[in-house]
């Protein structure tokens, strides 16, 4: 088994802790779905949010989502004039079985701007 990383980010419609858990769990359901994942195939997830998001962490509410046992990080994401505001972004490290070129990178609703080169 190789250890991948997979990318993902979202954008938050309003910085509420209700809404971010919502956001971070559909970002979590779609990378693990995506992949093919369980939660007993992650290593550990960096999350960054940008400095506008202040109601919670992303990965408290990826706890209550039931992510309970996997190492979880947040970090402020880089304050750079006109970066889109109210994202998450993740970095998950993974045991899979796929190629690199077979991991499948999520970035939902507006935050496929982000990266086209790689959003589905």
């Amino acid at each position: 088994m190789a250890v991948r990383a997979v990318r993902g980010a979202v954008q938050l419609e309003r910085d509420t802790a209700g809404h971010m858990e919502e956001r971070v769990g559909a970002l979590l359901t779609a990378v693990l779905e995506r992949n093919g994942l369980t939660a007993d195939d992650l290593i550990s997830i960096w999350f960054t949010a940008t400095p506008d998001l202040h109601s919670d962490f992303p990965a408290a509410a990826a706890r209550r989502t039931g992510i309970v046992d996997v190492p979880l990080i947040c970090a402020q994401e880089l304050d750079i004039a006109g970066a889109m505001p109210r994202v998450v972004r993740l970095l998950a490290h993974i045991e899979s079985d796929r190629p690199r070129s077979a991991v499948d990178h999520v970035y939902l609703g507006a935050a496929a701007a982000l990266r086209k080169d790689i959003a589905q």
